[in-house]
């Protein structure tokens, strides 16, 4: 999501670019579409820093066992293991079925 803007004004302290002041309607625009689809910084530290795919990031947020998220999910806990390694690409019937089993939308969950 991006929005393209002529109207920035640019503050500087000691000729240093400190902050960016824009219209307000352009920054509604940067903003989540849905609140539902945000991931909080802790699962976004989690997958960027120990490269780990979201899945992953999240079922430890949520301080959720391997074994409950696949339950709910309908798969067994040996593929949900294989899915959270960080090579692997799931379909997205299948990170729909993950996302559902821990609360989430497809989006908050993609890689």
């Amino acid at each position: 999501m991006s929005v393209h803007t002529n109207n920035v004004q640019i503050l500087k302290k000691n000729g240093i670019p400190t902050f960016a002041v824009l219209p307000y309607e352009d920054y509604l625009g940067l903003l989540p579409k849905k609140k539902d689809d945000t991931v909080p910084q802790e699962v976004a530290e989690k997958a960027i820093l120990n490269e780990m795919p979201l899945i992953k990031a999240w079922r430890l947020h949520l301080q959720l066992t391997q074994k409950k998220v696949a339950e709910k999910a309908g798969i067994t806990q040996a593929a949900l293991s294989q899915m959270e390694r960080a090579e692997n690409t799931n379909r997205t019937a299948t990170l729909e079925k993950l996302a559902a089993a821990m609360g989430l939308t497809v989006e908050q969950v993609k890689d």
